[in-house]
């Protein structure tokens, strides 16, 4: 698979394309297991820990209106604020949009 600049999604995605310094990303869904080997999976609303999935152009910021673009790449692994997502539902999927300040880090 060729690999992609900001804002530009595989066409047969059939993600949203985000618009300004907004990303999306799919949540994952934490697994611990048991001593007894049981698998317990968590709610999504339990980790804050997810994939990029699409990246927007960026934003113009200062006075000179420069284009700065989102400090994350997709597929990057990222970790994000807990309150800070739009939560919308493409199919069976449940993702998160952000502004690129409510991502904490990258992992």
């Amino acid at each position: 698979m060729p690999e992609l600049a900001a804002g530009q999604l595989p066409e047969d995605a059939g993600i949203p394309r985000p618009l300004g310094n907004r990303v999306i990303v799919r949540p994952q869904k934490s697994e611990q297991v048991t001593k007894t080997g049981i698998v317990l999976v968590a709610e999504e609303k339990d980790t804050q820990v997810g994939e990029v999935l699409a990246v927007g152009p960026g934003s113009l910021e200062g006075m000179s209106l420069k284009l700065v673009e989102p400090p994350v790449e997709v597929g990057d692994t990222v970790l994000y604020a807990a309150y800070g997502a739009t939560k919308f539902t493409k199919g069976d999927e449940e993702l998160l949009i952000f502004k690129s300040d409510d991502i904490l880090a990258v992992l």
